[in-house]
């Protein structure tokens, strides 16, 4: 490790210990050069994560902006900031886990919808008028039939307000 001091490329490490819930570690260096101490800070390079667009274009996965659309969702509504970040987290974490380079934008999409259905339905109506891109109110008003048709049969023909989305439908 290059020393900030001098210059010289020539430290040793005093300590390390994790940083920031152990996904970062903090090592406190000092030149063999110069003696002057300073901190540096490892962790994992992740393997960049792309989206795959409709139209074929390519584009960097950022939380940030999955994060955004998540939160215009939501505006006006009783969802909490920490509910948003758990949802943007566990899409994350499981593209992430799946260990592919690059993801379909229909596949993020049908996640957040999955997931947001959960959490708030009108939310969730949101996101998929600009997911699906609602072009009149006809679409519009046949998602709304599918989600009561979902939820009369989960609860035999009576109205449930628990009412999952499926890939089907």
């Amino acid at each position: 490790m290059k020393c900030p001091h001098c210059g010289v490329a020539n430290s040793r490490v005093i300590d390390s210990r994790p940083a920031e819930d152990g996904i970062m570690l903090r090592r406190r260096r000092q030149c063999e050069a110069c003696e002057s101490r300073f901190t540096t800070f490892e962790r994992v390079l992740e393997t960049p994560l792309v989206i795959v667009k409709r139209d074929g274009r390519r584009e960097d996965f950022y939380a940030a902006k999955l994060r955004g659309g998540i939160i215009k969702a939501c505006n006006k509504r009783l969802v909490s900031m920490d509910a948003i970040n758990n949802l943007t987290g566990d899409i994350e974490k499981v593209l992430r886990a799946e260990g592919k380079s690059e993801v379909e934008a229909d596949r993020l999409g049908e996640m957040v919808m999955e997931r947001l259905f959960h959490v708030d339905q009108v939310a969730y109506v949101r996101f998929a008028s600009v997911y699906q891109r609602f072009d009149d109110v006809k679409r519009f008003a046949q998602l709304l039939e599918r989600m009561t048709r979902r939820s009369r049969r989960k609860k035999g023909g009576a109205l449930n307000l628990d009412m999952s989305p499926t890939l089907s439908d």
